[in-house]
């Protein structure tokens, strides 16, 4: 479809069952919502209106959304439970106008068929690929080794920098410090943090590890990985210039 700057936005059928809940009520169930790329990192969901259990309640407000201009906000409302301001429809729209946008984070649970998914929905166009790998992974911090590994499990996900996972044994435990922080992928599960404390300095959220990771993602269960962005990274011996990134 094209924008209201003319450009061309990204929309496509998908052919999963998708449903949506809030406060444990079912808000939305379709088989055949529609991707669409708002931005080039990740789809949304769009759903078709009549597969929206809940109430859509106007607020008589609108919210922008780039490329896709002024979208009409509504409160959702499921047998008790309220997310205000969660979905948006775009009735300007000849291709969108028949579908309402859910707020990702509004609702408490998002399934694809039967499995639950997080942060966002699976881009049909990225992949992951774990692979173990006998290369030489040297991890320093402020000049100090704090992993050193011949076994890592090399992660490549599309539009990504490879990412070492490494074996816990390898890395010096006794400079980590257990984090607080939690984060969730679509594709690999829900990652722990630590903190690393070299020299009195702590460097926070450093290091991760996804102690069960999701199925397809089975490989790196345990493995501890480093912020390449933050931390000196040395494979075979050579050292690696830090990637480009949101987390630069």
């Amino acid at each position: 479809m094209t924008n209201n700057s003319g450009a061309q936005l990204a929309v496509e059928p998908s052919a999963k069952r998708v449903r949506a809940y809030l406060g444990g009520r079912l808000v939305a169930d379709t088989r055949r919502p529609r991707l669409v790329w708002e931005h080039p990192y990740y789809p949304t969901y769009y759903i078709p209106v009549e597969d929206v259990r809940a109430e859509l309640r106007p607020t008589g407000e609108t919210r922008h959304t780039e490329g896709l201009g002024d979208g009409d906000v509504y409160d959702v409302l499921a047998d008790g439970a309220t997310a205000e301001g969660a979905a948006v429809r775009f009735a300007g729209s000849t291709d969108l106008k028949d579908l309402v946008r859910l707020k990702w984070g509004a609702m408490d649970q998002w399934f694809e068929e039967d499995e639950p998914v997080y942060v966002h929905p699976r881009d049909p166009y990225k992949r992951v690929d774990i692979l173990t790998s006998s290369r030489h992974v040297v991890v320093r911090i402020d000049g100090v080794v704090v992993a050193d590994s011949h076994h890592p499990h090399i992660l490549f996900e599309t539009g990504l920098p490879p990412r070492y996972y490494l074996p816990l044994t390898d890395v010096r435990m006794e400079l980590l410090r257990p984090s607080s922080r939690q984060t969730q992928c679509p594709y690999k599960g829900t990652a722990t943090y630590w903190h690393v404390l070299v020299d009195g300095t702590e460097h926070a959220d450093i290091v991760w590890t996804y102690p069960t990771p999701l199925p397809e993602s089975q490989k790196i269960a345990g493995l501890a990985c480093f912020y390449d962005e933050q931390v000196e990274i040395t494979i075979d011996g050579e050292r690696q210039e830090p990637p480009r990134t949101p987390f630069s």
